[in-house]
């Protein structure tokens, strides 16, 4: 039924035209459900549906307020001007509607004193029991979390029918590696995804020493292995991603330390190795007894594939993040270590002062227990699709390259075009956009190609961004 539709209209009216004006407080949902003669549950839609349209915003422990400014509204660059703030499609912070509320409903038992003063103290490397529980149960394959009962999560329930299906299918889809359940003692903790990586990293390659890379790999990787003194290896490619008898050459030739990869939603490609690919990497990877890093930052959009964790868990440190899954603000990193490498990577992780935060650990948790998590992670793989539909449809034509699932795409330039002239010519149109340098390993072999973030613009914003990006693409450098 749209009935609730119909409320909620009548309110973004009356705060389009003045009557309700910015900062003032809504009435409870009980006594705006008793005022109306409407049911509770209506109630509680209607005002989800005006936290969707951002037109209020709930605070916890307060009630309900009309935004003092709106999202959007005098926010939108003119795109054939050049614009003070630009179009932002370089960084790629995803942020769906009902994540916000979803995340004050968690938190407010931890608002209480006793258990605001226990989130509050110094903790280490290794968490909370508690902490250690929830996260190896995120990443288990096949899920454990995001499981039957995620499509009736508040936030979800009320969600298009593709939204629903999404949260539904991780309990539904077909495994393709063994199931893989670490243990509790497996998890460590930092405080974001980068610091994990950086510890693992540490951990594993000495200064001075080799670590595999796909030739285009995460700019992060390339800062932390200068910082480091690692020296990074690129290892060629195919349309289905890294090539197992390429990796055996080059450790061949000169052996490597480590491999770090991104097996699900490579950045800045997009791809996801097949399962045969997989299997091959897994079997050189025992042979040659090298260890690699996981990075599954992305992996939450793709809960159909497993983590390389699961066919390699001896040598696979799983390192992964809340910050695209939930919030940047809320960012708590924390990987799956095997045994014998657990001692190493929690040193680096203590040494380079990279605890977590007790907060961010304690907030997790509970939203992992109460399907908050799963609820914002269907949500966010709704979007994504949404977002890369659009860019088909107003980059037909281009050379591009994307998974369906991905908040990011890789455009291949056409000629006579270069990476940083096209960055440059974006720029001058108030849009930012990363060149195929930021990615590449050996700057020998840079591509005329950029890569575009699709996350943090609003869905209009983008529209309009894109289409100007496809007429500086036709245009040609000279115009």
């Amino acid at each position: 039924m749209d009935d609730y539709r119909a409320i909620a209209d009548e309110i973004a009216a009356q705060i389009a035209d003045g009557r309700l004006r910015p900062g003032e407080q809504l009435p409870t949902q009980r006594a705006f459900a008793r005022a109306r003669r409407i049911a509770n549950s209506t109630a509680g839609r209607v005002y989800r549906e005006l936290v969707r349209r951002q037109l209020v915003v709930g605070e916890v422990g307060r009630g309900t307020f009309v935004r003092a400014a709106p999202v959007g509204v005098g926010s939108v660059p003119a795109l054939a001007e050049p614009a003070a703030a630009p179009v932002d499609l370089e960084l790629n912070y995803p942020v769906v509607p009902e994540q916000s509320g979803l995340f004050a409903a968690g938190l407010a038992p931890l608002l209480r004193a006793d258990a605001l003063e226990a989130a509050l103290r110094p903790i280490g490397a290794t968490g909370t029991p508690a902490a250690r529980r929830a996260f190896a149960r995120l990443v288990a394959w096949p899920g454990a979390v995001e499981a039957p009962g995620v499509a009736d999560e508040p936030g979800v329930a009320d969600a298009p029918e593709a939204t629903r299906a999404l949260a539904r299918s991780e309990a539904s889809a077909p495994p393709d590696a063994p199931a893989w359940h670490p243990s509790d003692d497996a998890v460590l903790f930092a405080g974001s995804g980068r610091q994990v990586i950086a510890a693992a990293l540490a951990a594993l390659v000495p200064p001075g020493q080799r670590l595999g890379v796909e030739a285009l790999t995460y700019p992060v990787v390339k800062a932390v292995a200068q910082r480091l003194g690692i020296t990074l290896v690129p290892l060629p490619v195919d349309h289905l991603g890294l090539r197992p008898e390429a990796l055996a050459a080059v450790h061949r030739a000169t052996p490597l330390r480590a491999l770090y990869l991104q097996p699900r939603l490579q950045n800045p490609l997009g791809g996801t190795l097949p399962a045969e690919r997989r299997l091959a990497l897994a079997a050189e990877l025992r042979r040659l007894e090298l260890p690699v890093v996981e990075d599954a930052i992305w992996a939450f959009l793709h809960p159909d594939k497993p983590p390389f964790a699961a066919l390699a868990p001896e040598r696979t440190i799983l390192a992964d993040s809340l910050a695209k899954r939930l919030a940047p603000g809320l960012s708590a990193g924390f990987a799956v270590v095997p045994d014998e490498l657990r001692e190493p990577v929690g040193a680096a992780l203590r040494s380079g002062g990279w605890g977590p935060s007790g907060f961010a650990l304690e907030a997790a948790v509970r939203w992992i227990g109460d399907g908050t998590v799963a609820a914002v992670a269907a949500a966010k793989r709704a979007d994504a699709v949404e977002r890369q539909l659009l860019a088909r449809r107003l980059l037909s034509g281009f050379r591009v390259r994307a998974d369906p699932c991905s908040y990011y795409l890789w455009w291949e330039l056409p000629a006579p075009w270069r990476a940083e002239a096209f960055v440059a010519a974006a720029a001058r149109q108030g849009i930012a956009v990363t060149p195929a340098a930021a990615f590449t390993v050996d700057p020998r072999s840079t591509p005329a190609a950029v890569r575009v973030g699709l996350a943090s613009p609003q869905l209009p914003v983008l529209a309009r961004a894109l289409e100007t990006l496809a007429r500086i693409a036709r245009g040609g450098p000279k115009q």
